[in-house]
């Protein structure tokens, strides 16, 4: 394989490397958007079951009601608390998708490293 060959075939791995990145971020920005979304969906359901819960029970016993709205409370701080592990989840996939990108920045970095030791290497042939 002459030298030439070499260097397309590495600009073919860069220019593939390259390509593949707007995808993959796209992709995890799709799906962070997905979740963000069903999250939100799922939040907004949670809190209309709580106003209908709370709408219905108005008309019992005051004991009842107070016993209830510890009921919601407690539903509500437990909601609070898994909104709060999906902000720490949605953290840590942002950091995956900031180590992918660093990843692929050192590879591509490395690849034209080496294409700049070759065409050195080059330089130095007769």
């Amino acid at each position: 394989m002459t030298t030439e060959e070499r260097l397309l075939k590495l600009e073919g791995m860069v220019e593939a490397v390259v390509r593949l990145l707007p995808e993959r971020i796209a992709s995890l920005e799709n799906r962070l958007e997905a979740f963000r979304q069903e999250l939100k969906g799922e939040i907004h359901a949670l809190r209309e079951e709580v106003r209908q819960e709370v709408a219905s029970l108005r008309g019992e016993v005051g004991q009842q009601v107070a016993s209830l709205r510890g009921e919601v409370r407690q539903q509500v701080t437990s909601l609070r608390g898994e909104m709060n592990t999906l902000r720490g989840e949605m953290a840590a996939l942002r950091q995956e998708v900031k180590a992918e990108i660093n990843t692929a920045f050192n590879r591509t970095v490395l690849v034209f490293t080496a294409l700049a030791v070759i065409l050195g290497l080059l330089d130095l042939l007769p």
